[in-house]
């Protein structure tokens, strides 16, 4: 269930970590990108890169990782759509996942597509960003439909937690990603980038800035990011980020009340005791993660999806494959 032969659309931070890493574990890798300024690079990395994502789709890989921008992906699933071979799996790296998929299904290509999401990366883009290590001990989502095929899934499923990649993932459909991504990626970068612009407009920036130390660089990473690609990032998800910053705005508000004097004592200790919950699994979480039990899943033929995606409701990440329809999970996330 290991695929042999993978191809990689754009070479940017995530596509060329992820083609560094396959190459590196033995995968032959075939790459393209919209502009040929990472060949070289690639290329002495190992990796073989073609002039158009036609010839791409004829090396016929076993998987095809679209790492594209998402605002690149109707585009692509185009050049795709007429000469994508039948033995082709289709997944991609998006952190949006319910409108990729509906991309996909316009192009026609939707029988051959599984989601996937690498919980991976960092502030910085390109490919001269790529590291193979970007992606140690990565969790990834893998989203699937209740007509997904299991052959496909088990295509990509090979790649994540075989000893292409060495990681982890969950299974859930579209909709609980997108809404699980909003809460601790999108919208998380609107309040990071809310917290920079404060700094540049307040009197006192200079000597702020003299002051920050860890607690302000953990807070605003994300906002060094490319504020175009947050951009793209917010707006394709842009119902659920819209509904969470008016949730975070509310409690910000309240507390500002709370400190104008309005119930203050039981507003304020019940908004820093909120969070106690996250607090002790945070505190417990390299206990569990050393001393987690693994535990083997048999899937049903039928139902597997729901199967899986149980699993990653109670916590339980999949570790590895021990047969096509055994899993292997093990708890590593639970917050009572």
């Amino acid at each position: 269930m290991t695929p042999q032969r993978i191809g990689v659309v754009g070479l940017g931070l995530i596509g060329g970590s992820l083609a560094c890493r396959l190459h590196d574990a033995g995968c032959e890798v075939l790459a393209w990108n919209h502009t040929t300024r990472p060949y070289a690079g690639a290329e002495a990395r190992g990796i073989r890169c073609l002039p158009t994502i036609e010839a791409l789709s004829a090396a016929r890989p076993d998987v095809l990782v679209l790492c594209n921008p998402l605002k690149a992906m109707p585009e692509t699933l185009a050049a795709l759509a007429g000469v994508l071979d039948e033995r082709t799996t289709l997944t991609d790296v998006g952190s949006v996942k319910g409108m990729v998929r509906d991309q996909v299904e316009a192009a026609g290509l939707g029988e051959r597509y599984i989601g996937a999401h690498p919980m991976a990366g960092n502030e910085r883009s390109g490919w001269s960003a790529a590291d193979p290590a970007l992606y140690d001990d990565a969790l990834w989502a893998v989203t699937v439909r209740e007509d997904s095929d299991y052959r496909r899934f088990l295509a990509v499923a090979g790649m994540i937690t075989g000893g292409l990649c060495g990681n982890r993932m969950i299974v859930v459909d579209d909709r609980t990603h997108d809404r699980a991504a909003a809460l601790i990626s999108h919208m998380p970068h609107v309040v990071a980038t809310a917290l920079v612009n404060e700094l540049v407009t307040d009197p006192e920036r200079d000597i702020a800035t003299a002051l920050a130390a860890g607690s302000w660089r953990d807070m605003t990473r994300v906002a060094l990011t490319d504020p175009d690609r947050t951009r793209a990032m917010v707006e394709e998800d842009e119902t659920n980020v819209s509904r969470l910053l008016r949730d975070v705005s509310s409690r910000l508000l309240a507390v500002a009340d709370a400190l104008d004097g309005v119930g203050r004592d039981a507003a304020l200790t019940r908004f820093f005791a909120e969070g106690d919950p996250f607090r002790t699994f945070k505190a417990a979480q390299a206990d569990i993660h050393a001393h987690a039990p693994e535990r083997a899943v048999e899937l049903p033929e039928h139902g597997w999806q729901t199967a899986l995606t149980d699993l990653a409701r109670h916590g339980e990440h999949i570790v590895r494959f021990e047969t096509s329809r055994t899993v292997v999970v093990r708890e590593l996330s639970h917050i009572g």
